[in-house]
């Protein structure tokens, strides 16, 4: 008898009881997934992974410690056969079909009443992939489908143009440090959707040759000691677009919190009546260290990082840094738009206690295709920094955790 496709569909598991035969690693696996769904789940196996073990500890499924035995599937709605016991996986699917119990297993497919489809989720969209039987059921194909659908449907290149999912309002989005693939999947969503663009030129500038001609960018650089656009017309330029029922973006560089005058912007939003999402982007004060082959904390060297802006001097009388203290402390400082005032900062440094031995990392343009790291220590940093010409954006590391890394010149 030919055999015919299967028959996709969601099943409504909140409640219901659910048995799951074997605590490995297909259970760990297919388990969280059966406990979004609000499914009753019974797990009959005399021993479990440690994560399989911690849901158990948890009251997220109840655990039997018992091998399979015949009466397990009764009243159950659906059935996961995941042992390692072929007989006691075969006197289970033969208690599934007696109770007309949809029935997976994961070690015979073609004997189970049912198969498990690969999938993912984005935005309230669930995608299943099941494979024709002429692609062999290749979990690996499946996946692969699975993968490209969902991945479409994160960036906004698989969305039907008119059925285009369109938000009124501002969403404050964090780009990353550079590198535009280190945007979030729901930044990158987000700008697929926008009508404008406001972006910052520390933001991920790639990403802005991916938008549809029709999507307005205003350039909101604001570039040190040049020509700038100030923070109120910012705020008025997210106002009146959003105003006109359009989906506004505010892009900007690392997490809009960390030295990125978001707040400033989400109250003026605020203000005006404007709905304003915050999507927390990757910070350059931990990314861009680690692109360079520096961990800002690392066993036994750094017990804490302290991130700091240096666009204020430490004599400057409107610097609310506490330098002492920060001599004082044996971890890692990350220092953020301190490239022109490393000398100063550096000195003061040394002046209330740190060694002037300890090791300095700058890293420019970092996890970008011209990153570059320049090491020195705080005697010689302020040297290396005319010598080598070190440019802004920079993010500086002073520390142990320095050393710490294969060799940059390796």
């Amino acid at each position: 008898m030919a055999e015919h496709p299967a028959y996709p569909v969601g099943l409504r598991l909140s409640g219901r009881r659910v048995v799951v035969l074997g605590g490995g690693q297909v259970a760990q696996r297919r388990l969280p997934a059966l406990i979004a769904a609000g499914a009753d789940i019974v797990l009959v196996s005399p021993e479990a992974t440690p994560s399989v073990e911690a849901m158990a500890d948890a009251g997220e499924i109840t655990w039997v410690g018992r091998r399979y035995e015949d009466g397990d599937l009764a009243e159950a709605w659906y059935a996961l056969i995941a042992t390692s016991d072929p007989e006691a996986n075969a006197a289970a699917s033969a208690e599934a079909e007696r109770h007309r119990v949809w029935c997976v297993r994961s070690d015979d497919a073609d004997r189970a009443t049912a198969w498990t489809p690969a999938t993912g989720h984005s935005e309230g969209v669930t995608v299943a992939v099941l494979t024709t039987q002429a692609r062999g059921r290749d979990p690996r194909h499946t996946a692969a489908i699975r993968d490209a659908v969902v991945e479409g449907l994160r960036d906004g290149t698989l969305v039907a143009p008119h059925h285009r999912t369109r938000t009124p309002g501002v969403a404050l989005v964090g780009g990353g440090p550079g590198d535009p693939d280190l945007i979030t999947v729901r930044g990158r969503r987000l700008l697929a959707e926008a009508d404008v663009v406001i972006a910052d030129r520390l933001g991920p500038r790639d990403l802005l040759a991916e938008l549809p001609p029709h999507v307005e960018v205003i350039d909101a650089a604001k570039i040190p000691y040049g020509r700038y656009m100030a923070q109120e017309a910012i705020n008025n330029a997210l106002i009146e677009h959003a105003r006109q029922g359009k989906s506004v973006v505010r892009l900007k560089g690392g997490d809009p919190f960390v030295f990125g005058r978001g707040m400033e912007e989400v109250q003026a939003l605020a203000e005006a009546g404007i709905p304003c999402t915050v999507v927390p982007g990757i910070s350059s004060s931990v990314s861009v260290p680690g692109a360079a082959g520096i961990p800002v904390t690392h066993r036994g060297v750094a017990h804490e990082f302290t991130v700091v802006s240096g666009h204020v001097a430490p004599d400057d009388e409107r610097s609310l840094v506490d330098w002492p203290s920060l001599a004082k402390l044996t971890g890692t400082l990350v220092i953020l738009m301190g490239v022109d005032k490393i000398g100063k900062i550096a000195e003061t440094l040394v002046a209330h206690g740190k060694s002037p031995k300890t090791p300095v990392a700058l890293v420019q343009e970092g996890t970008t295709a011209a990153q570059r790291r320049v090491d020195a220590t705080l005697a010689t940093v302020a040297e290396t920094v005319r010598a080598e010409d070190v440019k802004p954006p920079a993010v500086i590391v002073i520390g142990e955790v320095v050393t710490v890394g294969p060799s940059p010149l390796a």
